[in-house]
């Protein structure tokens, strides 16, 4: 029978302790690496509106996995800067997430254009969702491979043409001056192309582009219209659904993979319920801005026979030009072949 000796004993005791103790050290390492964590989210989105409360909801669920030292920081009203600015701080470390359109995200994807980029062809958000949730797995593919990570899809309304003066014809527009997103060149090349005059701006330049009279037709949407006061400089909307705005949010990847699998958890959780509960709200959001607009004086316009014919004229010749140029050629055909598939099959 074999016998343990004292000092075979005390060698046991000696590799259990010290294995007790490294178990120990990378139990508190694990845990102090997730201590303090620190989200910083930027957006265009005005203080205390519903994207800007909604967002802090996903931060107070995050915050409560992560105990009472993470911090969950939202800045509004671009104080960030633009969204282009914003996507650079996110690439730069600055920021670490931002609520922004897929106008912004299409520079970082072009696949993400056929959501916003081709005009009159979604009549309706059930369309529109058809289309999205088709993409939906593989964008976020594509991003994550670029470095991002979406945590949820959201739309904000339909973009409608705010103006100075009555217009409702597309030849109406063609001696305005439009206002259009800084860095979208194709667009400019299409708008261009088609003989309109769009005038570059930052859209925190909007308003006071307006008062100025520097551009005096502004393509939006109605809740932004309303919070930015568009409609008092341009008192007139073309009741056209141009196209849906839709937005998401984005994180780095960089800072996903730095949170703690909890946290992880709990923004996705966090992020899929807002997603849920917004989504039924996009046509109130236009409805009420639209009214509260008319309240102080904004005319609405709608279309007529001849000036309907006339926009689908313009859509098709449009296509032409955004086709391959603002969405890719493969990316643009397969979104009208579900349009055509839905309205076929689907739709009642």
């Amino acid at each position: 029978m074999k016998v343990d000796t004292p000092v075979r004993i005390t060698s046991r005791f000696l590799l259990g302790l010290a294995m007790l103790i490294t178990g120990a050290v990378l139990l508190f390492l694990s845990i102090t690496a997730y201590a303090g964590q620190r989200i910083k989210l930027g957006t265009i989105a005005p203080r205390g509106s519903i994207y800007h409360q909604k967002l802090e909801e996903i931060g107070q669920a995050w915050r409560r996995v992560e105990g009472n030292n993470a911090q969950f920081i939202v800045y509004t009203d671009g104080s960030q800067g633009s969204e282009a600015d914003v996507v650079r701080r996110i690439r730069i470390g600055q920021l670490d997430a931002a609520l922004i359109s897929t106008n912004e995200l299409s520079k970082i994807d072009k696949m993400i254009s056929a959501l916003q980029k081709i005009p009159l062809l979604y009549e309706s958000w059930d369309e529109f969702d058809y289309v999205r949730d088709y993409m939906q797995p593989i964008l976020e593919k594509r991003f994550r491979d670029k470095g991002f990570i979406i945590l949820l899809w959201t739309e904000v309304g339909w973009v409608r043409f705010f103006s100075a003066t009555k217009a409702i014809h597309p030849d109406d527009y063609l001696s305005r001056k439009i206002f259009a997103w800084v860095g979208d060149r194709e667009h400019l090349s299409t708008m261009n192309a088609m003989g309109y005059h769009p005038v570059v701006l930052e859209s925190t330049d909007m308003l006071s582009a307006l008062q100025t009279g520097l551009i005096n037709v502004v393509p939006t949407i109605p809740m932004f219209a309303l919070s930015a006061q568009i409609d008092i400089s341009a008192p007139h909307m073309l009741d056209m659904k141009w196209a849906p705005i839709a937005a998401a949010v984005i994180i780095s990847r960089k800072k996903w993979n730095q949170l703690s699998p909890a946290g992880r958890e709990a923004l996705r959780n966090a992020s899929q319920k807002v997603s849920i509960e917004l989504r039924p709200e996009r046509e109130r959001f236009d409805r009420e801005a639209i009214a509260a607009m008319q309240q102080r004086g904004l005319k609405v316009h709608s279309l007529d026979a001849p000036s309907r014919v006339a926009w689908q004229q313009v859509k098709q010749r449009a296509y032409v030009l955004i086709r391959g140029k603002q969405v890719p050629e493969d990316t643009f055909d397969q979104t009208i072949r579900l349009i055509e598939k839905y309205r076929r099959e689907i739709r009642r």
